[in-house]
């Protein structure tokens, strides 16, 4: 009877240790599965800024953007044909 009660302990023991290998398998599960959510947001949220990002730099690299720029700004014009220097090649 008492190698009975023994065995008993021990599968009661085994019982107890994979429940809590349960448990916490199944926290850690939640846990990582919250984190994975976030860096998914995360990434979402980085491609709206990059997306964001691209459209403003296609938006400031426009020629008459730039050609605004230049006219307003520093004052620049095309030059007369009187003022063009043409340069031999060699």
């Amino acid at each position: 009877m008492s190698g009975n009660k023994g065995l008993l302990l021990v599968v009661w023991s085994l019982l107890m240790v994979s429940a809590l290998g349960v448990v916490h398998t199944t926290q850690q599960s939640r846990e990582l599965t919250a984190q994975l959510e976030q860096a998914q947001r995360h990434r979402d949220e980085l491609r709206y800024e990059q997306e964001r990002l691209l459209l403003e730099r296609g938006a400031w690299s426009a020629y008459s953007r730039i050609e605004q720029v230049a006219k307003d700004k520093l004052k620049m014009r095309a030059p007369t044909p009187a003022e063009r220097v043409l340069v031999p090649g060699r």
